[in-house]
């Protein structure tokens, strides 16, 4: 295992403080916030803590309510909301100086047999084919802004692998579709609901992003904000992220501000892992006229 995937995962392990309190320490990524995906996977984390059995999260539902500082840790209180004979309920409150940044309900089910059916797999390039995130920098660092071309070159604790890197790096009307190889980088170990954990943080990486590209814009066009307003998470079935797992993101609506996003998280076996959705903000700041 990398150095930095052992320290996002010491990240997303929390301490306890109190029956149902915890700490989190935050993660500076250069966006000038707290990333979101960091808040999610932290928020599972303290949820699960407080559940003494084997079951493991199926469903999130989640919203942010501020920006949070990267300089600061984040501190969450987790409202037992019903354990019932196969279903556990969970609200978590996270809070920096005082107010509540972010909001989470999720659920937690005993492993159970049912009824099985399932989306198709797309038919995309394999990960061995394409450009890892160091490689693809270097074959674009004229077009990259010099702190995104850093943040490229630098180890990350997930290898992420655009099948169409373009995406972002020219413009042009594209259609709302969007396709990332992920896996972590290193062999997980340990305790398996930190998969849950990772997933949920990684959920949150090429996403809204995905809104954009109709409108011929990106994540580095000037004048552009986004953030994020609301995530929802499903979890189908046990992964393991040691293994490659590809990211399939549409986004069907955009209007009033606001993009929609879905996304599907499949192995190379075609099974559907997870599936998520995601509100966000897009806003393009106009010129002061001379």
């Amino acid at each position: 295992m990398s150095q930095v995937l052992e320290e996002l995962l010491s990240l997303l392990s929390l301490e306890r403080l109190e029956e149902g309190l915890f700490r989190g320490q935050s993660q500076d990524l250069g966006f000038g916030h707290v990333f979101g995906g960091q808040v999610m996977g932290q928020a599972l984390s303290a949820a699960k803590q407080t559940i003494q059995t084997n079951r493991r999260v199926h469903s999130l539902h989640s919203y942010f309510l501020r920006a949070g500082d990267e300089n600061l840790p984040i501190i969450y209180d987790v409202e037992i909301i019903r354990d019932g004979g196969s279903f556990s309920a969970r609200r978590v409150k996270a809070i920096q100086k005082g107010h509540p940044i972010f909001y989470m309900t999720c659920s937690f089910q005993a492993p159970e047999i049912g009824f099985e059916h399932q989306d198709q797999m797309p038919n995309v390039a394999l990960p061995e084919t394409l450009l890892n995130q160091q490689a693809l920098a270097l074959q674009l660092k004229d077009k990259l802004p010099q702190s995104v071309f850093d943040n490229l070159m630098s180890e990350s604790p997930l290898e992420m692998r655009l099948v169409d890197p373009m995406n972002d790096m020219t413009s042009g009307i594209k259609p709302a579709k969007r396709y990332v190889w992920l896996r972590a980088n290193g062999k997980m170990q340990g305790d398996p609901c930190m998969q849950d954990y990772l997933l949920a943080y990684a959920s949150d990486f090429n996403f809204l992003v995905t809104a954009l590209q109709p409108h011929g814009k990106s994540f580095l066009t000037p004048g552009m904000k986004m953030a994020t307003i609301d995530h929802a998470m499903w979890f189908h079935r046990p992964f393991d992220l040691s293994d490659w797992v590809l990211y399939s993101v549409d986004s069907p609506n955009a209007c009033g501000g606001r993009g929609l996003v879905k996304g599907q998280f499949f192995n190379q076996q075609g099974e559907l892992l997870a599936s998520a959705t995601q509100e966000g903000l897009l806003r393009m700041k106009l010129k002061s006229p001379e």
